[in-house]
């Protein structure tokens, strides 16, 4: 059974930067492709971003070239470096592997980007 900690989240203004980290268990990380999901008020949970066991990386139209997602295999952490923040990036963001497997989900960490 996967386990994931996402944090990191918080109040930001718009313009700024945050860096999520997610700690994972109860998979072969090294092995598992990985990804960043943000759910906002009112929305479907979406990918953002995810990550191949090589670290091959793909990103939504939406945050390409402001987010940056990686990893650390000996952590079994992945990161989501962002940064130019807006107010629709506020979401709750969550890790998980790619595609989802189950309804496992961590509890996720909050971004709100606002003035």
């Amino acid at each position: 059974q996967v386990q994931l900690v996402e944090s990191g989240g918080g109040l930001v203004q718009p313009g700024g930067s945050l860096r999520l980290s997610c700690a994972a268990s109860g998979i072969i990380f090294s092995l598992s492709a990985m990804g960043w999901y943000r759910q906002a008020p009112g929305k479907q949970r979406e990918l953002v971003a995810r990550i191949s066991p090589y670290g091959i990386t793909m990103y939504a139209d939406s945050v390409k070239g402001r987010f940056t997602i990686s990893r650390d295999n000996a952590k079994t952490t992945v990161y989501l470096q962002m940064i130019s923040l807006k107010p629709e990036d506020t979401a709750v963001y969550y890790c998980n592997v790619f595609p989802v497997v189950g309804g496992d989900w961590g509890q996720g960490t909050q971004v709100t980007v606002s003035s």
